[in-house]
């Protein structure tokens, strides 16, 4: 989806149906700058009408150099601009900067897929179209009081947002465990709860795990919900005891404040890193384009490149 440039970026929502999309009107003036981004949210929106369409402002911040296209991901969590500076601006959906992509003179016009994976530029001095594959660093991820598997000091960290209930997640263990197993001296993993609401059991089973994990027994307790054909409170029970865990404990750490703040404070994270579905991975901050051994296995080897100045 694209819009025509302005010198000064706003949006518009069509008020003639459900607004989608956008960000709600900010209900006072917000202003603040990164870098050489200044960017202003106010109240009073520009508002108006035509016929049956009606429209009003919903955001807006000052770019680098002069506008020439734009394009924006189908969620709304990426804006690239092209200025006349040769180069394509990267914003995220609030107006943050995110980074510059160099491109050719000549360039014209831009547009993306739909969640802002691949650039593609079209070449007005060189009559070319390019594809650029895109990868977000995401190196500020929280793991603090993660489980973890692997050496401590591993080269490549994968983190892993996944939910106990979600059948993708279930076809990406076996994929995992055959990339770990294969790097076990290179690759540690560290496991974030992200049940989905529409996955009932899946918040009480992480918080199960993480009881299981108070008694040493987290990664015991992770391979037997994702083994089980269903979950239910009778499959958490028949698991713990089969580990022989205290129940009165498990019992009591499953329901606590505790493992509530901790499954809590994992989807915050993951939200912070754009994550909205599972299993979602990041292999030293970069997220895979495809869940494949193969794949998995290049980046962990262009991570172990890096490492050794290859």
């Amino acid at each position: 989806m694209r819009y025509s440039p302005f010198f000064v970026v706003s949006v518009f929502a069509l008020l003639c149906g459900p607004l989608t999309g956008f960000a709600a009107t900010p209900a006072s003036d917000k202003t603040g700058h990164d870098g050489g981004v200044e960017w202003r949210q106010v109240q009073e929106w520009k508002t108006g009408h035509d016929g049956g369409v009606e429209w009003r402002q919903v955001q807006e911040w000052k770019t680098e150099g002069q506008p020439l296209d734009v394009a924006h991901s189908l969620d709304g969590k990426l804006v690239y601009i092209l200025n006349n500076q040769n180069q394509v601006l990267v914003y995220s959906g609030d107006g943050k900067l995110l980074g510059k992509v160099a491109v050719d003179e000549g360039v014209d016009a831009i547009d993306i897929s739909p969640y802002g994976e691949a650039l593609y530029l079209t070449n007005k001095k060189t009559g070319t179209f390019s594809t650029l594959q895109m990868d977000f660093i995401h190196n500020n991820i929280d793991i603090s009081g993660a489980p973890t598997k692997g050496p401590a000091n591993a080269p490549v960290t994968i983190i892993l947002f996944t939910d106990f209930q979600c059948p993708y997640c279930i076809r990406l263990e076996p994929v995992l465990n055959e990339v770990i197993a294969k790097n076990k001296d290179n690759v540690k993993l560290v496991f974030k709860h992200f049940p989905l609401p529409m996955h009932p059991m899946a918040e009480p089973a992480h918080r199960a795990a993480w009881a299981a994990g108070q008694q040493g027994k987290f990664w015991e307790f992770h391979d037997r919900l994702f083994r089980s054909p269903q979950l239910n409170n009778q499959v958490i029970d028949a698991i713990a005891k089969d580990l022989n865990l205290d129940m009165q404990r498990f019992k009591t750490d499953m329901e606590s404040p505790a493992a509530k703040a901790q499954i809590a404070k994992d989807i915050s994270d993951g939200e912070k890193a754009q994550v909205s579905g599972t299993p979602t991975l990041f292999i030293n901050g970069r997220i895979p384009q495809q869940r494949t051994p193969e794949f998995f296995q290049r980046m962990i080897d262009e991570e172990l490149g890096k490492k050794s100045g290859k």
